[in-house]
């Protein structure tokens, strides 16, 4: 086993904190992560106390909770600071909630599509995994909100995710390619494991083992960043 290999299977067992207290046997598919309410209002308060962004072009960030934020300040909140400390003049819309899957992020994409967004960052597949959702499902889902947001002119980025490993080599396999695979057919930068940098820092990660906390979304945030830094107009 490789190390990469070695670090995405011990990062899975995080991600089966949605629906595991370990990495045992597969659930069923009715433990699936709760819906709660995005944290779209957080965001706004939090953008209030600074510039007034109001005019400027919007970075979507579009997904599940790893999106939306448990407790804490989100990444997409930290992303904001990391444009504003840079000088560049974007405002982050955080239109993550949680519990949603792909099919759920496809029948909200237009919320996307009619705010024009300068950038589209685009994170689901999770909840999928968890309930065990066929991945060609997934991967459909996945390419569909791809297609209509490129059919809109809307630049986009990909951030992917894996599952725990007792959800079986061969549905795991396919499930974590499928990111790569989104990306190299469809031209997209991407970031194949959205918490390599974080999972093995527990003081980075919320109680539950699949979140990360304030520090932790800080780094997810710069990663974003340095993701997205080459397709941001400097003002």
């Amino acid at each position: 086993m490789t190390e990469r290999r070695s670090h995405f299977i011990v990062a899975a067992c995080l991600i089966s904190a949605l629906s595991l207290s370990s990495c045992g046997p597969k659930p069923a598919n009715t433990h699936t992560e709760q819906r709660t309410p995005d944290t779209a209002s957080s965001t706004t308060q939090a953008q209030s106390a600074g510039p007034n962004r109001s005019g400027w072009p919007a970075i979507v960030t579009f997904g599940d909770s790893l999106t939306a934020g448990v407790a804490g300040r989100s990444y997409p909140e930290q992303l904001q600071d990391l444009l504003d400390e840079h000088g560049y003049k974007y405002r982050v819309d955080n239109q993550g909630v949680s519990g949603d899957t792909t099919t759920d992020g496809l029948a909200r994409i237009e919320n996307v599509i009619v705010e024009k967004p300068a950038l589209v960052v685009l994170e689901f597949g999770g909840n999928d995994g968890l309930r065990g959702v066929p991945v060609s499902e997934t991967r459909n889902n996945l390419e569909e909100m791809i297609t209509r947001l490129k059919r809109a002119s809307l630049p986009i980025v990909l951030l992917g995710i894996t599952l725990p490993p007792n959800y079986g080599p061969d549905y795991v396999k396919e499930f974590t390619s499928m990111y790569p695979q989104l990306a190299k057919q469809n031209h997209l930068k991407y970031i194949p494991f959205l918490l390599l940098n974080v999972y093995q820092h527990p003081e980075m990660m919320q109680p539950d083992g699949i979140h990360p906390n304030g520090a932790g979304n800080h780094v997810v945030a710069q990663d974003v960043f340095n993701l997205i830094k080459p397709m941001l107009v400097a003002h």
